[in-house]
């Protein structure tokens, strides 16, 4: 290990006024949902002969998932009102701060949430990454609300030092819903660039690249936990 090496820095900053008041980022480990932590990792009542009775929460690849990069919770609290099926989009706050604008429907015109009227929270964090770095922002992985979904976009923000606010349509039943300051609201998955010039091939595997999958998939089963201890790289 390289201990000169300085770690790539990403940096949250916000108007020095909003410090302690807004809801910071946090990292995504440090915010797993309830139901999530709850579920046990092998369900005992299914656990015998012809089953091992793990749950998802023995599945790294969701919780990698659900893990990776932080996230940008809601300011502070907001009311939305959703009526008319979700045709009509309301929202009020007390925070002397815009929470929530709107954008035209002409911009979405033919999206697949059809007649919902496409909104936006706004955020005041700042996200800069070193050179040669972007974000990815998405709707947080593996935690449906049930009330929203946020549109996913790519920013360079190492070039791009502003305000960055995120597009949603409401997706909750019609009535008054009240998102709690704190709600995760989008995940950020910081990226270096070059990454995606990474040449690619698509042909048929070799004989050598066959068995070697082969050689995995029995690995897998033959012990419980196998890609857990063996295959995944450490955290």
């Amino acid at each position: 290990m390289n201990l000169f090496r300085k770690s790539p820095r990403l940096k949250f900053l916000c108007d020095p006024a909003d410090k302690d008041v807004i809801a910071p980022p946090i990292p995504a480990k440090a915010v797993l949902p309830d139901w999530f932590r709850k579920l046990p990792a092998v369900d005992e009542t299914k656990h015998g002969m012809n089953d091992t009775g793990l749950t998802i929460k023995r599945c790294m690849p969701f919780l990698d998932a659900m893990t990776t990069g932080w996230i940008i919770p809601l300011a502070a609290t907001v009311r939305m009102e959703i009526r008319d099926n979700g045709a009509d989009v309301a929202a009020g706050w007390e925070f002397d701060r815009v929470m929530v604008s709107n954008h035209g429907m002409h911009q979405v015109k033919g999206n697949p949430w059809g007649h919902r009227p496409p909104r936006k929270f706004h955020n005041y964090w700042t996200i800069v990454t070193p050179p040669g770095w972007s974000c990815l922002f998405i709707n947080p992985l593996n935690r449906p609300n049930g009330l929203f979904e946020i549109i996913s976009g790519v920013v360079d923000t190492d070039r791009y030092p502003a305000l960055i606010n995120f597009p949603f349509f409401a997706t909750g039943p019609d009535g008054l819903h009240v998102i709690e300051k704190g709600t995760p609201i989008v995940q950020v998955i910081p990226f270096r660039r070059d990454i995606a010039e990474v040449e690619t091939e698509v042909r048929a595997a070799t004989k050598e690249e066959t068995a070697d999958r082969v050689r995995t998939e029995r690995q897998v089963t033959s012990t419980d936990g196998w890609y857990r201890t063996d295959a995944r790289a450490k955290r």
